[in-house]
């Protein structure tokens, strides 16, 4: 018979998981997977309204509407078609998964705990979300680069991640990925300080409101509000990074040989004009709020599991 402690352990009796001490490394690598996890999947799943949106950005008279838009592609290439990008946009947001949330749990117990203790959390949230995502973006560039140019022309720029990637190789160069990473940290840095902000501020709200803290909660409920405070967080993330996702699907797909990200910029939205950034901002809202939702769903779901507390509300 087995001992534990000194202690005689009935034969077949499980063995209790070791539970990972918070703010340790164990700790940030376990968030660094959920991040993955969260990210990865998620966006590629609603690659048909990313595909569409792309396409409308670039072009608003390509599709008269989003279901207009499905059938046509689906009478041309069939269902595969309405999901063509996705291998891109899986690799691209796993990497950018890793680094926002992993990155950001690092950060927010850097900013919060040791450098800054008398802080707003507020503050924290933002500072932490900010730095996170401005190292998660260049994981993200080469994949996003990729991902648009092939949504975004016709016919596609290329037909696979490989195939795209080896292009972009052969005739820019390496620094052919990372031509619209101004725009792509112009959109996401403030993309992901709302999101993690709004988060927390909207899950600590949801509580006040219920009237009883946290921990009196079960890991399902406390999860559902994960995913309630993480649609809230994503109808502002949406609206906020609008304008600047518009311009990052205009510069990958129409950036001339030569040409500086300013003078491009410049010239696109002479083109478009203030109105033009707001192009398919309800398709945006839809896919942003509910993969924000999922996200933060799977994401805690996953902590859980692991035996960690869910995030916010503290």
């Amino acid at each position: 018979m087995s001992t534990t402690a000194g202690k005689p352990q009935a034969p077949g009796a499980v063995t209790p998981q070791k539970k990972i001490e918070l703010f340790s490394g164990t700790y940030f690598a376990a968030c660094t997977l959920g991040g993955i996890i969260a990210c990865g999947p998620t966006h590629a799943s609603v690659t048909p309204l990313d595909l569409v949106k792309c396409r409308r950005q670039v072009d608003p008279k390509i599709y008269k509407s989003n279901l207009t838009a499905w059938s046509s592609i689906i009478r041309a290439e069939g269902i595969r078609g309405i999901f063509f990008g996705w291998t891109p946009t899986f690799v691209g947001y796993s990497f950018q998964g890793a680094g926002k949330y992993g990155a950001y749990e690092l950060f927010k117990y850097q900013y919060g705990e040791k450098l800054f203790p008398n802080a707003p959390k507020t503050i924290v949230y933002l500072g932490a979300s900010a730095t996170a995502e401005f190292i998660a973006d260049i994981f993200l560039c080469p994949f996003e680069a990729i991902k648009v140019r092939m949504q975004t022309t016709l016919p596609p720029y290329a037909h696979n991640l490989r195939e795209g990637w080896s292009k972009i190789v052969q005739t820019e160069g390496y620094a052919g990925f990372y031509k619209g990473l101004y725009p792509l940290w112009a959109r996401q840095i403030p993309y992901t300080m709302v999101k993690f902000a709004t988060f927390e501020s909207a899950v600590g709200m949801i509580y006040k409101q219920l009237g009883k803290p946290k921990e009196s909660y079960n890991t399902l409920q406390q999860t559902g509000v994960s995913f309630l405070g993480g649609y809230i967080a994503g109808i502002g993330c949406a609206v906020v990074s609008h304008p600047a996702d518009v311009m990052v699907s205009k510069l990958n797909a129409d950036r001339k040989a030569g040409e500086g990200a300013g003078q491009a910029i410049g010239r696109i939205y002479k083109n478009i004009g203030f109105s033009g950034l707001w192009n398919g901002l309800g398709v945006r809202i839809g896919m942003i709020g509910t993969l924000t939702a999922f996200q933060w769903l799977i994401y805690d779901s996953f902590k859980v599991y692991l035996g960690l507390p869910t995030t916010g509300g503290h």
